[in-house]
Order: C-alpha cells, then structure tokens, then sequence
C-alpha cells in the first residue's frame, strides 16, 4: 500500500485551505456542512472563485458522507458577502448543494433585498448568520431567506423561546448555533430547532463506573496480546476468533477500497504474515472507535479522519512510527463515544505512555501533532504552526476525508 504522504504529495493542491463543520438534523445526523475557507494569504474567502477545480473537489470529496454503508451528498453552507451578491460574481453553482448565507456585517439595503428576492426566486436558498434580534435592519430579510441561524450563546438561553415565537409567522428553518453541551442541544431540541452547530457531540456525557464491554472487550484483549514480544499470528487470531462476527467485519475492511489490497486477504493470520503486526493493531483501533451504542455516525467519522490526518503529518514530518500518531488522532475522542472520562479509559486501555500522554494533556511530539490537527478541523488556520507547506495540510484533510468514508462503508458492510 503506498504511504499516505506519497499518495498527498502526488494530490491536486487548492490554492485555499478548506475545512467543514457539520449541522445536525434533530437526530444527529449531519444534514449539511459549513465550509470553512482561507486564501494563500490567509485572507478569509467570502464566496467561490469560478474554478472548476475546486468546485469538483467540493462536490466530490467535502460533501461526501457514508450513511449505513451508502455513499451519499449533503449540501453546503457557503458564507457571502453583500459585495459578493451585488456584484454577482457568484458562480452558477448547483442550486440543490449549497445555501448561500448572509454575514452579521450584511448592510441590509433595498438593492440587496431586491437582489436577494431573484436569487431566491432562482432557486438558491439562504440563510442569514449573527442575527441580533434587538437590530431591526435584519427583519426586512426574514421573508425572504430560508434558514435562521441563532448563536444560543449570543443571545442567550433563556431569551430564545420568546424569540421563537416571534418568528414562528416567517416559516423559518431554525438553525442553533454554538451549541456547546448535550443539556443546551437538548433544550434547543424542545425549543422547536430543526438544525444544530457547534462542538456538542465533542463532549462526552459521564456516566460513573461505566466499563468497556462486549465486542470492545475482545479488541482490548487484541491489543493487550498485540503488545507482548512473543505474540504470533496464531496466538492474536486465536482471540479475535472469540467474536467470529468481528473477525469477519475486520477482514471486510483489510480488503475494502481504503487499503487496496492487490489480494484478497483470508484470515487474520495470514494478514499478518503478509503485513505484519502494526498493521492488525491499526484495524484493532479502527474498530475500537465504532460506536455500539448509539452516538452519531459523525462522531466515529471525526475520529477516523483525525487519525488519518496525524498519520499523515507525521509521515511528511518525518516522524518515527506514524501508526502511532494515527492511533492518537483516532482515539482523542473515545472518552466522548465511551461517555467515559480519558483518565479511567487509559487504565483500561493497554497503550504506550507517550500516546496516553497525548491523550490525557496533549503532550509531546504526538500532542503537538494532534493539536495541530484539531486547529485544522476548527477552521482556526491562522493559529497552524505551519508544520507544513500550507498546500499539504489541506490535501491531508481531503484524503482523510475520502479515506474515512471508504472505512465507515467497509465496516457497515
């Protein structure tokens, strides 16, 4: 298999730098992505430059999500300006993939209505961010946009209900943005909301005394088997074969599009006699960051593109043992799919200390790593402490992309 950073040096590269943020429906499923993007100069990108390039990547890889196993699009929200949509430089983008969406600094003026009204009447939906609802200037625009988006911590909890009722005659799609905390998502969910943003699903919900079962059982007996020096093939496929299903799910992944295997592989064994241990840990890992018990596709798909990412950082930094800084990125958030605190998951976990101690403070070369991805994924680009040409980390983004997706399909397979 070639390395990752051989196959992103090789990638077209984008004269921006791009990041999503996913927007939830009701139930968590992702309904749409955000995008975040930044120029060669770090300048903010308000609306899409006529380039079929990265528009085809767009539609290609950032809207790409696998949903039980099928390979499927969501839409995009794309940030405007008012000089943007006056000048209509806008490209003729398709109308069913992005909502374009108005800024909080919108000078609302009766030439922007008007222009509003015949992009809406094309066809286009739109959205308005940063709405204040003590400004009257943004009222005026609430006949014609589409989706609302409220900063809940802006405007603050308690004074939304009332302001819910105030919209209720404009037939809004209702967006909560910034929501931080399972308890404010769901007092937006009784509140009405159809959409939710922001870093909720981030935060793991503690549940006392929770321990590792089931299937999670026998990937923790794998790895702690994995660790031993005199460990074989034989010895750790002896362990895997406890959960036949598992085994079976962990050989449809081995041979799926996101290893391209030139042969079929038929046993754990022989996958090891052909690549090794570190590779079988990697699929352990892989399988250790499913969720079993009912959080959002999202969350395994954020896990699986962070550890992508480091991986392939640390290869085109020249760092020893990438796997390792893949097995970081991958587990950074499995006290949020564990609901379990990272300290009492890393008793339980048999890891080497330099990652425990990525995941518990982000410390050394891999904490750094991982830190640096985590700006990346927040759309923070001018705090990157340019690890690498700027190029590379967006194309390590999008091959993390489009590699987690082939994985999420492999293992509802």
């Amino acid at each position: 298999m070639a390395s990752a950073a051989s196959q992103t040096s090789e990638a077209t590269q984008l004269p921006v730098l791009m990041a999503r943020q996913p927007i939830y429906t009701k139930s968590q499923d992702v309904a749409a992505y955000e995008l975040l993007f930044r120029d060669e100069e770090g300048n903010f990108v308000q609306g899409l430059k006529d380039d079929d390039a990265t528009l085809e990547v767009l539609l290609n890889t950032y809207s790409g999500i696998s949903k039980e196993g099928k390979p499927e699009s969501v839409p995009f929200f794309l940030k405007v300006t008012d000089q943007v949509l006056l000048s209509e430089s806008i490209p003729d983008l398709p109308r069913h993939r992005f909502v374009l969406e108005l800024l909080s600094h919108t000078e609302v003026t009766p030439v922007l209505i008007k222009r509003l009204q015949e992009l809406a009447q094309a066809g286009y939906r739109l959205a308005l961010s940063g709405f204040d609802p003590a400004d009257n200037k943004f009222f005026p625009l609430l006949k014609i946009i589409h989706v609302l988006k409220l900063d809940i911590q802006l405007i603050g909890l308690e004074r939304i209900p009332g302001l819910v009722q105030k919209l209720k005659p404009f037939n809004l799609e209702l967006l909560a943005d910034k929501v931080e905390t399972q308890d404010e998502f769901r007092q937006c969910l009784e509140m009405g909301f159809a959409l939710y943003m922001g870093y909720f699903l981030s935060k793991p919900t503690l549940v006392r005394g929770r321990k590792i079962t089931g299937n999670k059982l026998i990937l923790l007996e794998l790895l702690t088997e994995l660790q031993r020096p005199n460990a074989t093939a034989e010895s750790v496929q002896q362990i895997a074969l406890k959960d036949a299903a598992l085994t079976y799910k962990i050989l449809r992944v081995v041979n799926s599009a996101a290893f391209n295997m030139q042969r079929e592989i038929s046993s754990l064994s022989h996958a090891i006699a052909l690549l090794g241990m570190d590779q079988i840990r990697r699929w352990v890992m892989l399988f250790l960051s499913k969720s079993d018990n009912g959080k959002p596709d999202e969350l395994t798909r954020n896990m699986l593109v962070r550890g992508r990412m480091c991986e392939i950082l640390a290869e085109l930094t020249q760092h020893s043992e990438p796997l390792d800084y893949f097995i970081v990125g991958l587990l950074s958030q499995l006290d949020v799919l564990m609901d379990t605190d990272m300290e009492t998951l890393m008793t339980q976990v048999p890891l080497q200390q330099p990652i425990k101690d990525a995941l518990l403070g982000r410390l050394g070369e891999h904490g750094k790593l991982l830190k640096e991805v985590e700006i990346y994924e927040r759309g923070e680009f001018e705090s990157l402490h340019h690890l690498v040409e700027k190029p590379f980390y967006e194309v390590a983004y999008r091959h993390s992309l489009k590699w987690a997706e082939q994985v999420l399909q492999a293992m509802s397979n």
